[in-house]
């Protein structure tokens, strides 16, 4: 099969807006209760992929094939980025369906050597009809070059901007990862994250950076609602090193970026509030 032939491919899984799910996720960011309400992007915890042991590959990850693309010559998988819109809310407790459908795959060449491309669209409905329309991009690239490049720095904030700086430790990722349902050992296994993949330390989640990020968007404009939600990794950003997150508001919305500890910018985004 090629790629082309996986454009258009549907899967359809069903689950349940756990109770136990969000107060883990509630604990892990230290937040008080999160109400009856799901939380801007926390639906990210729902529809888990858990393979049997002997499905998975070295990295953690489910081997290649399924729903997805098989990209076989390219061993890195990462979160890159996405676009989300809130119809309605998700209620804890409610039965959910996603309908996933590959919508987009294309191969690059660069600096970086091949990669490759892989956009999904979700559609996630409650008893009331659709919720979240969402797309995520995923890309693949290979082993060579640097896993981190140098990066400049972002200027100071401006004036008004709402700034907020965490410092994510092993904990916190191993109880992201795995209340995500997430095994990238990247993201808990120092050996073989510094060893393995050429990274300096543990690396912190992309849709946790992009929970962390909503969440001040809607910080910055108190009383109105997330509607809709855009996002891209910009580069990695690793345990106990600061994070620090901006968001300013303007009349189009709130644009947030994170930083990291040399306040290069790992991931930016903007928010439309209503």
């Amino acid at each position: 099969m090629t790629y082309q032939d996986y454009l258009g491919r549907t899967e359809t899984r069903t689950d349940t807006v756990w109770p136990l799910l969000v107060r883990g996720l509630t604990a892990a960011l230290d937040l008080p209760d999160a109400g009856a309400v799901l939380p801007p992007l926390w639906h990210w915890m729902l529809f888990q992929d858990w393979a049997p042991a002997s499905g998975l590959g070295v990295d953690g990850h489910p081997k290649r094939g399924g729903f997805l693309p098989p990209v076989h010559h390219l061993p890195r998988r990462m979160w890159a980025g996405g676009r989300v819109e809130f119809v309605a809310p998700l209620l804890v407790g409610e039965t959910v369906t996603r309908v996933s459908t590959i919508r987009s795959i294309n191969e690059k060449s660069g600096g970086s050597g091949t990669l490759v491309f892989v956009t999904v669209g979700h559609e996630i409905s409650g008893p009331n009809g659709v919720a979240i329309r969402e797309e995520h991009d995923i890309v693949y690239r290979g082993t060579g070059g640097a896993a981190v490049k140098d990066a400049a720095a972002a200027p100071p904030p401006p004036e008004g901007a709402l700034v907020r700086t965490r410092t994510p430790d092993p904990v916190l990722l191993f109880r992201y990862s795995a209340l995500t349902g997430n095994g990238h050992r990247i993201h808990y296994d120092l050996d073989y994250v510094t060893r393995e993949e050429g990274y300096p330390g543990l690396v912190v989640h992309g849709p946790l950076q992009a929970t962390l990020l909503a969440s001040l968007a809607a910080e910055a404009m108190p009383g109105a609602a997330l509607r809709r939600f855009a996002y891209r990794g910009r580069r990695p950003a690793f345990h106990d090193r600061a994070l620090t997150l901006v968001a300013v508001a303007g009349a189009d919305g709130v644009r947030v970026e994170s930083r990291d500890e040399t306040s290069a910018v790992c991931m930016d985004g903007e928010a439309t509030l209503g």
